[in-house]
């Protein structure tokens, strides 16, 4: 019995870190789109999302005359097994860019 509670913990703790990941993304794609679609440098606004999610995010920015996109995705994989396939978490956020 204890052996499947302790599964079941690892698993419980393993969801709580990819939803937090998928919070931090959510914002950080929110935050980059506004800084981007204000007209910051797209390579500015790729070091805030490093540095707001992980290194090893990848970032997709787009910025068009009327529209400015930005997706985030983050591979999350527990800490405790790294043997374990990773999640892939991801944001997306899109903001009127300003003249």
């Amino acid at each position: 019995m204890l052996p499947a509670l302790m599964i079941v913990l690892a698993a419980a703790l393993w969801a709580i870190q990819a939803v937090a990941v998928q919070l931090e993304c959510v914002d950080a794609a929110r935050a980059a789109a506004r800084a981007a679609a204000r007209g910051e440098p797209l390579d500015q606004v790729r070091d805030y999302v490093r540095a707001a999610t992980t290194p090893n995010a990848e970032i997709a920015l787009t910025r068009d005359p009327d529209l400015t996109r930005v997706h985030i995705t983050v591979e999350v994989r527990p800490s405790w097994a790294a043997s374990l396939p990773a999640v892939q978490v991801s944001a997306a956020a899109t903001a009127v860019t300003e003249p």
